[in-house]
């Protein structure tokens, strides 16, 4: 099924999306809060720098943009600087001829202010906003109409995000999705979080978040079922194709005439739930578009929504990151034993994702509690440990032709349940150098008794900015030992 998702993602194309709904821009003040002011009780920023970033349904454009998308923009800015920053981020995928600008209406804008703990981690701390959200003139409704018509024809589907900015008055939302239906175009509309959903009324598609579908529905959200009992009203009640209910933690769940599944998600770092909702739209409506069925779209979209909470503010992922995380779910479901080759590739991504690699090595012939407790510290240095396990060949060289007690393959089998373990990789040579220069960890681990020894590899690592960490022992325990004491122990029974 993985190696599906993945064909699927890697064959997107270029899509063309009509887009219509509130284009936002946000500003992000990065400063460094280091006191309290002695005006007031607040922390002083000293800003450090300032970044501007599409949101809303410009946020779903840039997202269409980053999986190889062409993006019809449809909706209103001001006629002010904001607008044209806005329109200079959207870039060249994005057509903007359809962003009217709107005297006396400003651009609407989210500024947030956020401090920088250590001039590192970031913490928002107040968030302004600039907005009319007032109703727009019968003129401006039909001249966006018109702009619509012209625009469907060259779209392959249309997108409407709602955050009930006042674009979206009752009759014009309605009227696109019938001139859209009429097109025979998909519509797709992520709604605002009111309890009245008459206006989507004949779209195809909604995508709602727990709480969206909550207070529509009427029903709260709190189990599958729940989640099941809500999309099915919403479904008949709108008169749509199809229902996807996003819901954080517990993935999405998905509704149409013929479909009723629950599709999980993986657990995830949340850093930031902004734009997850505009990432979900952009991937289902760049599927859909494709020709992508239902169900495979939402798995992709919500593949897509997991990466983007990972992300601080609201953040684009791209086709390339949602391959990696599958490849990532496929390596994980299979085997921990991989080739050099197939390790460097899957140990690439670990990277891209800012994961600190972990490196030891040993035979682990007779698995005691030394080796677990030894693990285990290995696992606690940083987030994904490699185990460079000695071969057969290579242990006879150094321990003798009677070791090893247990072959390469029963010892891997063995390692792999063991959950400090992530990858494994058997080398024949006797020590782990040349290993080690390719899988370059940051972090290489090897037991006390190692330090007056020398460990192997500890120049190279070190030159490449990492460090090595020697492990505590447990007294008595080995592999020798255990294994002398089973010998002993049959030499009595003789």
């Amino acid at each position: 099924m993985l190696n599906d998702l993945i064909k699927l993602v890697q064959n997107l194309g270029s899509p063309k999306i009509l887009l219509a709904g509130d284009f936002l821009l946000d500003i992000y003040v990065y400063g460094d809060a280091l006191r309290i002011s002695p005006e007031a009780p607040v922390p002083v920023l000293k800003v450090v720098r300032k970044e501007h970033r599409p949101g809303g349904a410009a946020s779903v454009a840039a997202d269409l943009s980053a999986l190889g998308a062409k993006t019809f923009c449809l909706g209103v800015i001001g006629k002010d600087m904001n607008a044209h920053i806005l329109k200079s981020l959207l870039g060249a995928d994005s057509d903007t001829t359809g962003l009217i600008e709107v005297p006396n209406r400003p651009t609407i804008t989210k500024q947030r202010f956020v401090g920088l703990a250590q001039h590192i981690h970031p913490q928002q701390l107040l968030r302004v906003d600039e907005e009319n959200d007032g109703a727009l003139t019968e003129e401006l409704y039909q001249k966006f109409e018109e702009h619509f018509k012209s625009l469907i024809i060259k779209a392959d589907i249309v997108c409407l995000q709602d955050y009930n900015k006042g674009f979206f008055e009752d009759g014009f939302c309605r009227n696109l999705i019938k001139i859209a239906k009429k097109a025979g175009k998909k519509v797709l509309i992520d709604p605002a979080p009111k309890a009245d959903f008459t206006k989507y009324t004949g779209a195809s598609v909604i995508t709602p978040n727990r709480l969206e579908a909550s207070i529509s529905s009427g029903i709260d959200i709190k189990t599958i079922t729940n989640a099941e009992k809500a999309a099915e009203i919403l479904l008949k009640k709108l008169n749509l194709e199809a229902v996807i209910i996003t819901l954080d933690k517990d993935g999405a769940y998905l509704k149409t005439d013929s479909i009723a599944e629950h599709i999980p998600t993986i657990a995830r770092k949340v850093y930031d739930v902004s734009g997850a909702g505009d990432m979900v739209l952009a991937a289902a409506a760049a599927t859909l578009a494709a020709g992508i069925d239902y169900t495979n779209a939402v798995q992709i979209a919500n593949v897509a929504g997991g990466i983007e909470v990972e992300k601080f503010g609201t953040a684009t992922v791209s086709i390339e990151e949602i391959v990696n995380e599958l490849i990532s779910r496929k390596q994980k479901s299979g085997s921990k034993i991989k080739s050099i080759e197939q390790l460097t590739a899957q140990l690439d991504w670990h990277r891209s994702h800012k994961q600190k690699i972990v490196f030891t090595n040993g035979c682990f012939d007779v698995i005691h509690r030394g080796h677990i407790e030894y693990l285990g510290f290995c696992k606690k240095q940083g987030d994904i440990v490699v185990l460079g396990l000695n071969s057969d060949s290579s242990i006879r060289q150094i321990k003798g032709p009677d070791r090893p007690i247990n072959n390469q393959l029963d010892r891997a089998a063995v390692l792999s349940g063991l959950e400090s373990i992530d990858y494994i990789v058997i080398f024949e040579e006797d020590n782990p150098l040349n290993l080690i220069m390719k899988v370059k960890p940051d972090i290489l681990v090897k037991g006390q008794d190692w330090a007056e020894k020398g460990v192997v590899g500890r120049e190279f690592v070190e030159t490449n900015g990492g460090q090595v960490v020697l492990s505590p022992l447990v007294e008595g325990k080995s592999s020798t030992n255990t294994i002398e004491k089973m010998k002993s122990l049959q030499k009595k029974e003789q």
